[in-house]
């Protein structure tokens, strides 16, 4: 069975839940599900009191960079951490206590993969402590990788090969269904089955999970290797799905060892 992953997003500092198509550079058009008075110390704690592992942070932007420290500090080793990541400061956030970071843009150059800069990125903080973020967005019946924002479509299509590729340069897979990202409409069951069927390394999916039935359809179609995230859909971040059973679910999960 899957488990659950947690989720902390950060947009000019704050932590929010944002549908994710509207976000761009210029600000125009953002659509916010939800805005937290609490720091994002105050989630990674929540995390951390409930044994949640493998969650993430995700810096949507600039001016979250002390927002995503603080959560690190409050939950050392516990939480992967995204957004504007590269060769440039990925230790920064490794020895503040991020257990992962997660990394696009930086290894994307004129819409395709620069594997150049993959290698480094690899070879400095070694493919066990890097995770891919895959999220894509649909387009002529195909899923192609979407960097800056999930705005700019690279040439990359989502699919087997492609996760067979990349799983030599990291440990694991970050992929947002982009389309329904924050609308809580349902899973993609099309790209998580993609996915499952051609991924050979752990996966977390996150987009439109609103009930226990999406859980469940990631459960039966996920194979063993897909996780999940959920944002919006928790009422802990303003939706109606009881983040205390979510919890609850993922520790008879890991109980039974499924």
């Amino acid at each position: 069975m899957s488990l659950f992953r947690p989720c902390i997003d950060l947009h000019d500092g704050k932590v929010k839940q944002i549908v994710g198509g509207t976000l761009s550079d210029s600000g125009s058009g953002l659509k916010t599900n939800f805005e937290s008075e609490r720091g994002a110390d105050y989630f990674a704690g929540l995390y951390r009191r409930d044994g949640l592992s493998g969650g993430h942070v995700i810096m949507l932007g600039r001016g979250n960079d002390d927002a995503a420290l603080s959560a690190l500090r409050a939950y050392p080793d516990g939480l992967q951490v995204g957004g504007g990541i590269n060769a440039g400061n990925a230790a920064k956030f490794l020895d503040a206590g991020a257990s992962k970071v997660i990394v696009t843009s930086a290894v994307f150059r004129n819409g395709e993969i620069d594997f150049a800069a993959l290698k480094e990125l690899t070879g400095l903080i070694g493919k066990d402590r890097l995770v891919l973020d895959l999220s894509c967005r649909r387009r002529e019946d195909k899923y192609w990788i979407v960097t800056d924002r999930w705005q700019k479509f690279t040439g990359k299509e989502v699919n087997s090969a492609t996760l067979k590729e990349l799983s030599g340069y990291c440990a694991e897979y970050l992929v947002h269904a982009v389309d329904v990202e924050g609308k809580q409409s349902g899973i993609d069951l099309a790209l998580l089955r993609i996915l499952a069927d051609g991924a050979p390394i752990p996966v977390t999916y996150a987009g439109g999970i609103s009930s226990f039935a999406d859980i469940d359809l990631i459960d039966e179609y996920g194979r063993g290797v897909i996780d999940y995230t959920i944002g919006s859909a928790l009422d802990i971040f303003g939706g109606a799905l009881s983040y205390d059973a979510v919890v609850e679910r993922n520790k008879r999960c890991k109980s039974a060892n499924c």
